[in-house]
């Protein structure tokens, strides 16, 4: 771990240039807007460690399953969103000398990740082989109100000479990814055209026939005065350019404004891509630099508005938990079901880009909490959208009916080529079940199960009821050869987390049928009707969660990951020597599999789930004996610990797991960050304070706090939409505040005493009791 970025409450800020953190940093300083993003790469040339990146949501390409022995059942392929065309090159040359980071003297670098307004801005002064010297400096965005537009300004100062500057803006199209399994380049050039002030490249995937355009234009400034319309034109295999001489006298500033527009097949028909690009392009050109800019600005104060988080007292807490709302913010906003949350967002191709059930089990807190409550819905919608996908996914693993719910896709089919993972890791299923109570349970939106829940319910219940396994000696359901959270033991026998998570969602499933019977009754009619259920199969259902089989040990007061647990020998992490550490990167994966280890949260998972269903001394008994020998090599396990740590009152581990979560890519705390950021585990790191810190839970339809505070910080304050209400809670040692900034009041519960927040209304309770 390396902290080499500065503190600082709303930017994250680089002051060196370090070829061995580039790649970290290209990662951290990552910019999108939900439908494009792309990686801090330079905009001029650099022959250094890079991971070139610019991705557009939603265009993937299945790129062929590579393993060493096919089993049946295997994806064949694995579902990648595509590094696309690269819009923000522009090449500079000083007399014929290419400016290249990697081959001059680089001093006073600087680069600025700005938080508050959107924008990634560098400045540096480099001196060249042929002893010139030139300041550069460069913002750029890509815009949170013009989704399809990336804007930049790029300009050149000679510090020693006068001459000749040669700027060449260009889209360069010829790319590859480089998760590719066989090193294969995944576009083929459709048309393109370089004409005096820019040019466009269409390109289309190999399979699938997306089609993606992308336009730029572009101006030069010299000395405040706009440089004539004079340049060549080049183009080559999926590359557009223009290359301008630019005559400079020494101290002379030129200023590149650079636009970029991307559209796709997914939005437009294949005949409006060119004029749908450029019309988008001509517009935000018009606009200038400086309104598009002020537009970044204005967007991000109302995100901002809606769910920041103020620490007062830690601003390297402050900093982290910024980051990692900002980076959620630009990952996805929910205008589009047809989208989802990758686990690196924008930032990277690792676990390539697809979904996984982080967004269920992590992300979509978050956006019930933060935004309309559209937005959460449309992610439940995307699901809903592959339910007869997930049913095939079942039949294609041998099942008679049900769903089953992929463990990474694009499109609800199945493209995870790992056993362990794409055969076993069914406990996703209850995540995406989970969900849907979620939502239903913090909206009171319970019309979303007669419109789209109880067919998802129904058939992820019916999945469960045929992988359970009826023992008549035990009189009991198991379920056999599965891989729980932990992904550090494979084919167990009764994993804890993954019986009760599927006993749940049966039972659930249930109550979802009673109450549209009761209360929406021709819907409840249809349904049946459609989904073909049979009274046999509810009868099933609650013969299974009467007689579900859960492991567990008696003289420890705990439940037991899965059968053979114990079997183990129990050895705490805190003796094992530092140099076994990260297991992954250290120990073989047999060793892995025969030890203790656990890699994230397991039983704990099902503890948080379900956390009003155990009392305090069964959370206790378990977090003790389980969170000793956890290694948190997942990035989705940290939070989960910060989270029962704050109700246990372990306020030390609290802030340690919080820490950790929230710092894990600025700190490069796994030692991958340079892959990409961990994006849906920064939804945990927000959960890690509401539901943490905070102590936010939903019980009977009403917004239950319980906060305390870590020690660290003087006060802090997170903000809630909650049933139309926007709430801001602040947490002091002396008193807890609830405003509301709505005209909307709402029904709280802070420490067991309800109250009701007017419109625009505050309300305040005592200070955080000392046993919190």
């Amino acid at each position: 771990m390396k902290q080499y970025l500065k503190i600082d409450e709303w930017s994250i800020i680089e002051e060196s240039f370090d070829p061995q953190t580039q790649e970290i940093s290209e990662s951290v300083f990552s910019l999108g807007n939900g439908y494009m993003g792309g990686r801090a790469n330079f905009e001029e040339r650099h022959s250094g460690p890079s991971l070139q990146g610019s991705y557009v949501a939603g265009v993937y390409y299945p790129d062929k399953t590579r393993v060493g022995w096919w089993k049946n059942g295997y994806p064949e392929y694995f579902a990648k969103v595509l590094n696309s065309t690269n819009w923000i090159g522009i090449d500079i040359e000083i007399d014929g000398i290419p400016l290249d980071l990697a081959a001059c003297t680089v001093s006073e670098f600087r680069r600025v990740l700005n938080m508050k307004e959107g924008t990634l801005s560098r400045s540096f002064t480099a001196a060249l082989e042929n002893g010139k010297e030139i300041k550069v400096e460069s913002i750029r965005f890509v815009s949170m109100t013009r989704r399809e537009i990336g804007a930049i300004r790029y300009s050149v100062t000679p510090l020693n000479f006068s001459g000749t500057i040669t700027v060449a803006p260009y889209l360069d199209g010829d790319i590859k990814n480089k998760d590719s399994n066989y090193d294969e380049k995944f576009w083929n050039e459709v048309e393109k055209n370089s004409e005096l002030g820019g040019g466009y490249l269409t390109l289309k995937t190999k399979k699938l026939d997306f089609h993606v355009t992308t336009a730029m234009a572009y101006d030069i400034v010299v000395a405040g005065e706009k440089l004539g319309a004079e340049a060549e034109t080049v183009l080559r295999e999926k590359y557009v350019g223009n290359i301008v001489q630019v005559p400079v006298k020494e101290g002379d500033q030129v200023v590149i404004y650079k636009y970029a527009a991307s559209v796709t097949s997914r939005n437009y028909g294949l005949g409006q891509l060119v004029e749908a690009a450029q019309s988008a392009l001509q517009s935000a050109r018009e606009a200038g630099f400086v309104a598009l800019l002020t537009e970044q600005a204005d967007a991000w104060k109302d995100k901002w508005k809606e769910s920041d988080i103020i620490i007062e007292g830690d601003p390297s807490a402050q900093q982290a938990i910024r980051f990692n709302i900002f980076q959620l913010n630009q990952t996805y906003t929910g205008e589009d079901d047809r989208l989802n949350i990758g686990p690196k967002g924008f930032t990277g191709e690792k676990y390539g880009g697809s979904t996984y059930w982080d967004t269920e089990a992590y992300c979509v807190p978050f956006y019930l909490s933060t935004a309309d409550s559209s937005i959460a819905r449309n992610l439940l919608i995307y699901r809903y959208k592959h339910l007869e996908k997930a049913k095939e996914n079942a039949r294609k693993l041998g099942f008679t009916k049900g769903a089953l719910y992929p463990m990474v896709t694009m499109n609800g089919e199945e493209c995870h080529n790992e056993w362990e993972i794409t055969f076993e890791e069914i406990h996703r299923n209850g995540a995406i079940a989970y969900a849907i109570y979620n939502y239903v349970n913090y909206t009171g939106d319970k019309s979303y199960l007669g419109q789209y829940g109880l067919e998802v319910l129904t058939e992820i219940s019916r999945f469960w009821e045929e992988r359970v396994h009826y023992v008549p000696h035990k009189d009991k359901y198991v379920i056999l050869g599965v891989t729980g959270p932990n992904e550090y033991e494979n084919n167990v026998n009764n994993n804890w987390y993954t019986n009760r998570i599927a006993a749940w969602t049966m039972e659930y499933t249930l109550e979802a049928l009673a109450y549209l019977r009761e209360n929406e009754e021709t819907r409840y009619a249809e349904l049946v009707e459609k989904l073909g259920l049979l009274e046999s199969e509810t009868d099933k259902w609650q013969d299974i969660i009467a007689k579900m089989y859960y492991p567990l040990s008696e003289e420890k007061g705990i439940f037991l990951q899965q059968d053979g647990f114990l079997d183990k020998q129990i050895i705490p992490v805190k003796e094992l020597a530092p140099e076994h550490l990260p297991l992954n990167q250290k120990w073989s994966w047999d060793r892995i599999l025969r030890s203790c280890y656990i890699k994230q949260a397991d039983v704990l998972q099902g503890l948080y789930f379900l956390n009003d269903r155990y009392d305090l001394e069964t959370k206790k008994r378990n977090y003790d004996f389980y969170e000793p020998i956890t290694v948190h090599e997942s990035s989705l396990s940290p939070c989960i610990h910060a989270i029962l740590a704050c109700e246990l009152g372990y306020k030390e581990k609290a802030y340690e797991m919080y820490l950790r979560t929230s710092r894990l890519d600025l700190d490069n705390y796994n030692n991958d960050t340079e892959d990409g950021c961990h994006t849906t585990s920064m939804a945990g790191t927000w959960m890690s304070i509401v539901h943490g810190f905070g102590g936010l839970r939903v019980l009977d339809g009403r917004l239950v706090l319980k906060p305390s505070n870590p020690g660290h910080w003087t006060s802090y304050s997170f903000k809630i939409m909650f049933r139309g209400s926007r709430l801001k809670v602040t947490v002091t040692d002396q008193e807890i505040t609830v405003a509301n900034e709505t005209e909307i009041p709402a029904s709280i519960t802070i420490y067991d005493k309800e109250y009701t927040v007017s419109g625009l209304g505050t309300v305040t309770s005592q200070g955080v009791p000392a046993a919190i």
